[in-house]
């Protein structure tokens, strides 16, 4: 176990809309988890950014707020925008692109998982098995135009797509480290390229610097995929998916597919990744038409959070963490085994206060199993 005195920094943004509920639900979690394992502390301060802040005061987010985020060990992210917020070129408020540039986030890490009792539009019952992880990198890519491009003479309209090999080099061996994980506890070791690399120069080079990572690692399985032929088959046969890596724009697309066979965006966790800064947040947006109300699903809040606790626990060897943070998303699976969580968005009746409070119920058992 971590020594007791292992204390960790997060700079805490809840955002707009439903992302200061489900945060609010969430921190209680992640306090009760902390406090049941010992070993480790979590300082979580809460700062002011997105568009209820713009709106308010006129900037997204404040500089010294910014920099919290850069110093803190970790950020945990709610959820960030307004329908009727905006800046005057039309734009949306998003400061959490800025840290995806500024602090190097290039690994957006998407888990996609069936939990029990949730339902899916999926009728083959190997869809029960549904488990993998969509890694998409989220600084360049077409992304890498946001702000850049350029119309021409209102006839034309040019944005351009960036690959660069350090930064495929290291999202591949990312993949790497989570198939080796996942392989550790089971999964099929198996990490997916997909691209377009018939077609377009750039994926091609994505494709050939992808191989040559994998070159590296013989105790894994390697295939690639054309992005269509991939969203085909999450359709089809996604259990026989395990890691999936891709550039920016396909990754977008590909992990709202995902999410909406496992139950929405409301299960939807995401890690944003760099080599020294991690960011973690759900990937909906803030829903306003139900803020407010307590029904929001904080499911993918707190499996984000558990992600936060396991990447802190890796990066700083504090495997009481990283028993917190197994034990939090085992919670959540019992509670939806047990049908004590059941969201609204699911078809159920179990607001954002009575979801967390069947994840604390279920939170003892949860750490006897992981421990």
């Amino acid at each position: 176990m971590s020594a007791p005195n292992a204390r960790f920094t997060v700079a805490v943004y809840p955002g707009d809309g439903i992302g200061v509920e489900i945060m609010e639900a969430t921190r209680r979690v992640v306090a009760a988890a902390q406090e049941a394992v010992g070993g480790f502390a979590l300082d979580m301060t809460a700062y002011a950014c997105g568009a209820g802040n713009y709106r308010d005061t006129g900037e997204e987010i404040s500089e010294a707020d910014f920099e919290a985020g850069r110093a803190a060990d970790a950020i945990l992210l709610g959820a960030i925008g307004l329908p009727s917020v905006r800046k005057p070129d039309g734009t949306e408020i998003a400061p959490h692109l800025r840290m995806r540039a500024e602090f190097g986030l290039y690994a957006g890490v998407r888990p996609v998982k069936l939990y029990p009792n949730v339902p899916t539009p999926l009728k083959d019952a190997r869809a029960q098995n549904i488990d993998l992880i969509i890694l998409r990198e989220s600084t360049e890519g077409l992304f890498a135009s946001v702000g850049k491009g350029v119309v021409i003479d209102d006839r034309e309209a040019r944005e351009q797509l960036v690959i660069t090999r350090s930064v495929t080099e290291r999202l591949t061996d990312q993949a790497i480290g989570l198939a080796r994980g996942r392989k550790a506890n089971g999964a099929k070791g198996l990490v997916t390229c997909v691209d377009k690399a018939n077609v377009f120069a750039a994926y091609a080079f994505f494709r050939k610097v992808f191989n040559e990572r994998m070159d590296l690692a013989t105790d894994l399985n390697r295939s690639h995929a054309y992005v269509d032929a991939a969203a085909l088959d999450l359709v089809r046969k996604p259990w026989e998916f395990d890691v999936m890596v891709m550039e920016n724009m396909f990754g977008d697309i590909l992990s709202d597919l995902a999410a909406g066979l496992v139950g929405g965006m409301g299960m939807a966790p995401c890690a944003e990744l760099g080599d020294e800064h991690g960011l973690f947040q759900p990937a909906h947006g803030t829903a306003p038409d139900i803020a407010g109300q307590g029904i929001a699903n904080p499911s993918a809040m707190l499996v984000s959070a558990a992600m936060m606790l396991n990447w802190l626990a890796a990066k700083h060897d504090a495997p009481a963490m990283a028993t917190a943070g197994r034990g939090l998303e085992r919670a959540l699976e019992i509670g939806f085994e047990n049908g004590s969580v059941r969201p609204y968005d699911l078809g159920g009746d179990t607001g954002t206060e009575a979801t967390a409070n069947a994840v604390l119920a279920a939170l003892p058992q949860a750490l006897d199993e992981v421990k």
